[in-house]
């Protein structure tokens, strides 16, 4: 590790923390309810989706990259998975993998649409937003999927802990955060990953294949996108078309909340979920205080920007 990557560790792993930190002290000292285990469950319920998109997001971004198609990626998928079940009578689970088939497809167009005619990601995911968002208002005619088997729910079911109730999906997005930080962190695919957002010629001259990393990232992410859409389906109970109209933004929000910068190279995969919470908490403990959602919107705005500039101002720092 270098000095420099040493000089940037606090922020990056400790900040987000310390944010969230800040965020609960004062959120609970306006509310007795926020500190509440049901109130806290309840957060972590409703962050998870975008807490998945958030691991998708975070491997391309730590590329360098970005990916505006997430959230409507992640609606088709759920729309695909859904009607093929119900309209078509297919087993609900050869149905969820033909869901996951079809976001790992879109990541994968996205990854050769980078790698091999080197179109910018902004302009490759924003063209993919609209055309996964047109396909699915064409597929589902835009209509909601309703009767889901329960195969499809189940994630949205609960369990006791202690005296909270806790979601199968939540325990889901935790389990996907540790697999997904011990490969960033142990594997030489998450050091490869690290190398090519860092330093994508120095990544080749070492021996890395530059575009086959980031062909797998995309793909990967993908198949995250589908998770987040049975996700998304499992807590919701039906296929909504109108999914993932802003959930693109809030995991970005999410990702650069959590220090991992918009620049590729830096980050730490486990802050993405601590920014997932951010906003959550934000969102929840402004609600318990009466405040409408317009302001909200407001606040985390203002969050990013505030992220992105101290990752800019750590930057010069460093250099």
């Amino acid at each position: 590790m270098t000095t420099t990557q040493k000089r940037n560790i606090p922020w990056g792993v400790l900040g987000p923390w310390i944010a969230l930190g800040v965020t609960c002290l004062f959120f609970a000292t306006q509310s007795d309810r926020f500190l509440s285990g049901g109130n806290l469950s309840l957060v972590l319920q409703q962050v998870m989706v975008v807490g998945v998109l958030a691991i998708g997001q975070s491997l391309i971004i730590l590329t360098a990259g970005i990916d505006l198609s997430c959230g409507m990626v992640m609606a088709l998928g759920g729309v695909v998975m859904t009607k093929f079940a119900v309209n078509y009578g297919i087993d609900p689970y050869a149905a969820i993998l033909c869901g996951l088939a079809v976001t790992t497809g879109f990541g994968l167009i996205n990854g050769l649409l980078v790698t091999r005619i080197k179109l910018p990601p902004f302009i490759v995911t924003l063209g993919t937003l609209n055309i996964a968002f047109a396909i699915t208002q064409i597929y589902s005619e835009s209509q909601t999927i309703t009767n889901l088997p329960n195969a499809m729910t189940a994630l949205g079911e609960t369990f006791n802990l202690g005296n909270t109730e806790v979601s199968l999906g939540t325990v889901t997005m935790l389990l996907l955060y540790a697999l997904a930080w011990f490969v960033l962190r142990d594997t030489a695919p998450g050091r490869h990953l690290y190398a090519v957002g860092n330093n994508p010629e120095a990544a080749r001259l070492t021996g890395i294949n530059v575009d086959r990393v980031l062909l797998f990232v995309y793909a990967l992410a993908g198949l995250f996108y589908g998770i987040a859409a049975l996700l998304s389906v499992s807590r919701t109970g039906v296929g909504d078309p109108n999914a993932g109209q802003t959930e693109n933004l809030d995991a970005i929000t999410a990702v650069v909340l959590g220090g991992t910068s918009l620049f590729g190279g830096r980050g730490i995969i486990l802050g993405s979920l601590v920014g997932a919470v951010i906003v959550g908490v934000f969102r929840n403990g402004l609600t318990l205080m009466g405040v409408a959602s317009v302001y909200q919107t407001l606040i985390t705005g203002i969050l990013v920007i505030l992220a992105v500039a101290a990752d800019q101002m750590s930057r010069k720092g460093a250099r």
